[in-house]
């Protein structure tokens, strides 16, 4: 069989060695050929392909980014689009495609199944919110970047006598603010899933600063506060949510371009409580370099299960981890609906808080 092989929306450490499992289990073991298309969709799209041999992806596993570079592109938002691409596999000779990425790429690979394209899946995000599987390579990374951090802020914000607010990714799910933000000690956690309310926050700083300890305030870039109604309503959850600065900007797949809650936060926070406060984006570090071991392990093994489904001529799929096993789940499945923080875990820790 000849193979394609493609990677898009947002690069994450763990890309290379699912490349190069597939390929070298792909050629090694059951005598395939592969090809790559560079920059997700717009390969395929626009016939732009490179070479997938297995000295291709020699020394490649410990390398952040990908190879085959990626992009944001939707081939469904383009006149022709799903036409060309199935035209160029074709022209390629390419019997199956193995298609690596998170909601967006896999809802393409999805809808590009409906139209007879033979198409396999790997889940990939570092936001972690894909469902149908346990975790997503890049996420382990992206949460020992971000501990890190953690535990070097602590010192200079005892030192100073100051707030730092950390801003970490997580659009609509804040799995990277809870699991950093508890392996770091963070006194203060604000996610998507729930929204907060700034005098408590501040509240929270006192608190902490009244025990001679300077706090640690971890916030997802799509944290919002909650609504503000009228007087004589309670205050609840809502889609007010001025604090989260948006450029104005969207991708082909119509998503915002979020970013400045950890500025804005970090302002509100020294305005209202007279403490100096200071904001620490970590935004694309938490993306780049090398992936964790526990990262290069999943990524792996997601390469090695996603090519012996396509060996089985099983399509429509997604390889996912459930449990410590790789299991096959439809498509659909993994790109249905986000994986967001349950409230019973944001609650448990909760107690760890203020």
């Amino acid at each position: 069989m000849k193979i394609g092989m493609l990677t898009g929306g947002g690069d994450c450490p763990g890309l290379n060695a699912v490349i190069r499992a597939a390929v070298r289990k792909g050629v090694q073991v059951h005598g395939h050929e592969f090809i790559g298309f560079r920059d997700g969709w717009r390969g395929p799209l626009e016939d732009d392909t490179c070479s997938l041999t297995v000295d291709d992806v020699r020394g490649i596993l410990p390398r952040g980014g990908t190879i085959l570079g990626s992009s944001r592109t939707n081939p469904f938002a383009i006149d022709g689009g799903v036409e060309s691409i199935v035209a160029t596999l074709q022209r390629h000779g390419v019997d199956a495609l193995v298609a690596i990425g998170g909601e967006d790429t896999l809802g393409v690979a999805t809808r590009l199944a409906e139209h007879g394209v033979r198409v396999v899946g790997v889940p990939k995000t570092i936001d972690n919110d894909l469902s149908g599987t346990d975790f997503t390579f890049g996420f382990d990374t992206a949460v020992n970047i971000a501990t890190e951090a953690i535990d070097r802020l602590h010192t200079t914000a005892e030192s100073h006598h100051r707030v730092l607010v950390v801003e970490v990714m997580g659009r609509h799910a804040g799995w990277i603010a809870l699991h950093a933000g508890l392996a770091g000690g963070a006194n203060i956690l604000l996610i998507p899933e729930r929204p907060f309310d700034i005098d408590e926050v501040c509240a929270q700083v006192e608190s902490r600063f009244a025990t001679r300890f300077a706090p640690i305030v971890v916030v997802s870039e799509g944290a919002r506060p909650m609504s503000r109604p009228g007087p004589g309503t309670p205050a609840g959850p809502g889609e007010g949510g001025d604090m989260t600065l948006q450029s104005g900007d969207t991708d082909a797949f119509g998503h915002v371009r979020l970013g400045g809650i950890g500025d804005r936060l970090a302002q509100e926070i020294e305005d209202r409580t007279g403490k100096e406060a200071r904001a620490v984006v970590l935004g694309h570090v938490q993306r780049g370099g090398t992936p964790t071991a526990f990262d290069r392990w999943l990524a792996t093994r997601f390469g090695l299960h996603a090519i012996q489904a396509v060996h089985e001529q099983e399509f429509g799929i997604m390889v996912a981890l459930r449990g410590t096993d790789i299991v096959r789940v439809p498509l659909s499945e993994g790109t249905d609906h986000l994986k967001t923080v349950p409230d019973a875990l944001y609650d448990e820790a909760s107690a760890l808080l203020g």
